[in-house]
């Protein structure tokens, strides 16, 4: 049984209603864009740690990368080691099991995309 990593969205300007968020554990596929702007595909995985926290690992191409993670309302974000390299990814939790983010890697400028679908 898949477990869920959980957060409250407040929702309002003067008054606020707490709605779930959720990530879960599982496969999800991955499509983004470099930081020159080509496309990549792939899978990241993500496993539950603690409560609060997981552990995340792509698979895109030739390339593979493994980070931690964690949700907090409606972001999602990893730390990630590629190679010699250290990066950070931050995703807006949206339905359906989408995570649509923003990535950059140490000691470059720019920064590329990238969505992950919960696979079912």
């Amino acid at each position: 049984m898949k477990r869920l990593i959980a957060g409250a969205l407040l929702v309002g300007a003067s008054f606020s209603c707490a709605q779930a968020q959720t990530v879960e554990a599982g496969t999800y596929s991955v499509s983004g864009t470099n930081l020159d702007g080509s496309e990549y595909s792939g899978t990241a995985r993500i496993s539950l740690t603690s409560e609060t926290t997981c552990s995340i690992e792509w698979k895109t191409g030739a390339t593979n990368s493994v980070g931690i993670c964690m949700l907090h309302e409606n972001a999602f974000s990893a730390a990630y080691v590629m190679g010699d390299s250290v990066g950070l990814v931050i995703y807006e939790v949206k339905p359906g099991g989408i995570l649509d983010g923003v990535w950059t890697i140490s000691g470059e400028d720019g920064a590329g995309t990238e969505v992950l679908r919960l696979r079912h």
